[in-house]
């Protein structure tokens, strides 16, 4: 086993995290995660440090100190603490204990999406450093992706400012329209399919907590640039982290955001902290990035994520399960046509139309339905996707829909992990279904004013029942 000094040691200037693990240890108990969340050093460093102290450690249940004996020959490794007077103001605003009830209420993390939950505290810093750098009030702000809540914390500090969600999870955007008051804009979108039209070019600012991948910061920051008004004079603004043990992750990032056109105005370290992401310190640093004006606004990409079967380790489907999903969609005579998942543009019309959804995170499913126009649909999705789930979500689901195509649901086809879903088109079709590529404002006069200039296809599922 190492000794204490000899670990502290392997970290050189980058040390003073750990020493924050000692005097954490030494002046109080704390579990694990307390440890890495309160230090910002990585999960593997602070177990090192752990294992250094040996039988100077005390254990009770999973709270972890140094013996109260021995506490004093640790003094040695205490280290100066800078205050920061943002972290001040935070602590005392009357503002953090509403953004800690927001935050405490806020849809449960997805794996699949790596969320991974912001403190209140982040949060509320957040919004904090952005209406004192910018003048919120004459600015249009976009979040792409807001699990963590930070367009809340920001109508809270500046009512004034214009604020737009667009996120893939349905959740959050149902969660944003109940606190927020719809006084937030909200949308769909997968960011991989791509950005709304109609928000395109429009902003002053973008937010965004992306997937700490390459692919996942690339892919955000080309729709950050592309919803910009004028590129060079915007700011994208990112949280991103990587442990100091791995630093090529944080190259293969910033080279990715360089190739786009970007330049790094700033990068302030550990700002945003977290419940969770232990790898990285529970915490990561906030990127803010201008573009230049040679900045790419087009990019591409399907596996961004770290976890689940959208990650960029992720195996495809078996051809098998897909020569069987085509033989369900031709049934009857029907001619085949095979597509990618891209409800994003409006193709020509097919017969019968087959889709791989395997890697569906919830939100394809629908939009699928809503995007594609065929006199049969064949989609391949998760045996435990959420519409699937049970007879009230496979009604719900039918009944959003119905006015297009009659839905059946085959569970545990072609195999026990999977199931299909088949949509046979009704004879009477509702018009707003069937053009759901086109501005809303030009398919009906009965719109809300808010969602006048969306796509049916970019409309938060929870606002489809109102329209539809």
């Amino acid at each position: 086993m190492k000794s204490l000094d000899d670990v502290l040691a392997a970290h050189g200037v980058g040390v003073r995290p750990l020493y924050r693990v000692i005097d954490l240890l030494r002046t109080g108990d704390h579990d694990l995660a307390e440890l890495v969340r309160l230090s910002t050093a990585p999960r593997r460093s602070v177990e090192d440090v752990l294992n250094a102290l040996g039988d100077d450690l005390d254990r009770s249940g999973d709270r972890l100190r140094i013996a109260p004996g021995v506490a004093a020959s640790y003094l040695q490794y205490s280290a100066p603490r800078y205050a920061d007077p943002l972290d001040e103001a935070v602590a005392g605003h009357e503002l953090l204990p509403k953004v800690a009830e927001w935050v405490a209420e806020v849809p449960s993390p997805l794996a699949a999406l790596d969320h991974v939950q912001a403190t209140p505290e982040t949060v509320l810093r957040r919004a904090l450093w952005l209406d004192a750098h910018y003048d919120l009030a004459s600015a249009r702000l976009l979040f792409l992706g807001d699990h963590d809540l930070t367009s809340l914390a920001v109508r809270a500090v500046c009512p004034a400012a214009s604020l737009t969600v667009v996120d893939l999870d349905e959740r959050v955007l149902a969660y944003l329209d109940d606190r927020g008051g719809r006084e937030i804009a909200t949308a769909h979108t997968d960011l991989r399919v791509g950005l709304p039209p109609a928000l395109a070019g429009r902003f002053d600012l973008v937010f965004s907590d992306p997937p700490y991948t390459p692919e996942g910061m690339g892919l955000f920051a080309a729709r950050g640039v592309q919803a910009l008004r004028e590129p060079s004079e915007g700011r994208l603004l990112f949280a991103y982290g990587y442990s100091p043990r791995h630093p090529a992750l944080g190259a293969q990032v910033q080279r990715s955001l360089a190739t786009l056109g970007l330049t790094f105005e700033a990068i302030l370290p550990g700002f945003n902290r977290y419940f969770g992401a232990q790898a990285i310190g529970s915490a990561a640093d906030l990127y803010v990035c201008q573009p230049t004006a040679k900045a790419k606004k087009v990019r591409s990409g399907k596996a961004i994520y770290t976890h689940g079967p959208q990650s960029v380790e992720a195996a495809g489907t078996k051809p098998a399960l897909l020569e069987k999903l085509k033989e369900i969609a031709v049934a009857g005579g029907l001619s085949l046509e095979s597509r990618p998942v891209d409800w994003s543009i409006s193709g020509p019309e097919g017969d019968a139309v087959a889709m791989d959804l395997s890697a569906d995170p919830g939100p394809w499913l629908l939009r699928t339905l809503l995007g594609t126009n065929a006199r049969r649909l064949a989609l391949l999705v998760p045996n435990a996707h959420p519409d699937l789930a049970d007879q009230a979500s496979q009604e719900a689901l039918a009944s959003l829909i119905r006015g297009k195509y009659a839905l059946r649901y085959l569970r545990s086809t072609p195999d026990n992990r999977h199931a299909v879903v088949v949509a046979d088109a009704v004879e009477q079709q509702d018009e707003v279904l069937t053009r759901a590529h086109a501005r809303l404002a030009n398919v009906s006069l009965d719109v809300p004013d808010d969602l006048v200039d969306l796509r049916l296809v970019d409309v938060p599922r929870h606002r489809l029942t109102e329209l539809l």
